[in-house]
């Protein structure tokens, strides 16, 4: 009888021992029929994190390669400017200058000559609004083309064209010009027509035209001083310059000559032709 009761404790604590051992074997297996119900790739499964991981990295790069701007944004080569001459007739102290050009931020002041004030701007092609700044005053030139901006104000209006740089586009443009032009004309008046002219027989005994009398000075065959070169020629006159010149035929020759210049030289050709 004695020993009973630390029988009985003994068996409680082998009974808490096997319960506890039951419930955590119990609780184990609970977990397992839990993990083994989790589906891939499912929204508990945790590997999932991992895929979206590793699918937000290749993301990432695209968004940050999609703020990155394209180097042809980033630099651009400076327009051009072109020289353009900007002119006020209008009188004044001190003239200046602003526009579209530089934003309106400045005044560029016009240099003095003559009786106008005249200005070299380097201008980007394109059409660009400016205005004049006389005496403490903003005037426009009535003399150029003028444009009423978004303001309300007129301001003057230049179209800076890249054609009008071009040496050959120019003239041909400037030759356009001229033949539009109706008071100029390059034909003389009179009757036009099909028929072919012929010359009365009194045209065409016709005398030459007289010469001019500063062309009568002819360096060949001229008497020299003494003191001269004989194989020299006195200097000629610039009238003289660049012309025909022929001899009487003599013994069946005809000479002919042409002076010119270089610099300070002169040098007379002749030719000899038989005739």
């Amino acid at each position: 009888m004695g020993n009973t009761s630390s029988d009985r404790v003994s068996g409680d604590r082998h009974a808490a021992k096997s319960h506890r051992s039951d419930g955590v074997s119990s609780s184990q297996a609970v977990k397992e029929q839990e993990t083994s119900k989790i589906m891939v790739d499912s929204a508990d499964d945790p590997n999932i994190f991992n895929t979206h991981i590793l699918e937000s990295k290749p993301s990432a790069e695209k968004e940050f390669l999609h703020f990155i701007p394209d180097s042809d944004e980033v630099v651009k080569p400076p327009q051009q400017g072109r020289p353009t001459v900007i002119r006020w007739a209008g009188g004044g102290k001190e003239v200046y200058i602003a526009g579209s050009f530089n934003s309106w931020a400045t005044k560029i002041p016009l240099n003095k000559s003559h009786n106008d004030f005249v200005a070299i701007l380097d201008l980007p092609e394109g059409e660009h609004q400016y205005k004049f700044f006389v005496d403490g005053q903003w005037v426009h030139d009535t003399s150029e083309p003028v444009v009423t901006s978004q303001m309300g104000t007129i301001n003057n209006l230049i179209q800076v064209k890249k054609s009008d740089f071009e040496v050959f586009d120019a003239l041909n443009v400037d030759s356009l010009e001229c033949s539009d032009s109706s008071d100029l004309s390059s034909s003389p008046p009179g009757p036009y027509g099909q028929e072919v002219y012929t010359f009365q027989p009194e045209e065409r005994f016709k005398s030459p035209p007289i010469l001019p009398p500063h062309l009568l000075q002819v360096i060949l065959n001229k008497d020299t001083n003494i003191s001269c070169d004989p194989a020299l020629l006195p200097e000629p006159n610039h009238v003289m310059l660049n012309h025909l010149y022929a001899l009487s035929i003599k013994d069946g020759v005809m000479v002919l000559s042409a002076t010119h210049r270089y610099k300070k030289k002169y040098v007379t050709s002749l030719l000899y032709k038989p005739i």
